[in-house]
């Protein structure tokens, strides 16, 4: 195989690698310090989740679109013209932050709701 095209193929699988947007189902949660939710009352708390909660369903909605997106770029891309690769966007960005960050804190909303005994929805 030639230098040349052991090049290409080497800078197209950094790119398959590196370049799409992770799906929201595969990023991780941020830990979050209960400490900041001890004060909260059960109905503070139980609200604070639905507003959590809320947005990251908005951002994983909004992430599964970004990540298929990038997909779709990534098979034409492939069959068509491998160059355009090089110019996908993807790739973690804010919004992935933010996601993993309120996941990290629904679920530790959840846990102090379950230490401080209270009904969810509460």
């Amino acid at each position: 195989m030639r230098l040349a095209s052991k090049i290409i193929i080497s800078a197209i699988s950094g790119i398959v690698l590196t370049g799409c947007a992770t799906q929201p189902d595969k990023l991780g949660a941020a830990y979050i310090s209960p400490t900041q939710y001890e004060s909260y009352s059960c109905t503070q708390l139980s609200a604070e989740l639905n507003r959590v909660d809320r947005r990251k369903n908005d951002l994983h909605a909004s992430l599964r679109k970004l990540a298929g997106n990038d997909q779709a770029q990534m098979a034409i891309g492939m069959v068509l013209f491998w160059p355009a690769l090089f110019f996908l966007e993807g790739g973690d960005g804010s919004e992935a932050a933010e996601y993993s960050r309120l996941k990290g804190e629904s679920e530790t909303i959840e846990k102090v709701l379950i230490r401080k005994n209270c009904a969810h929805g509460a």
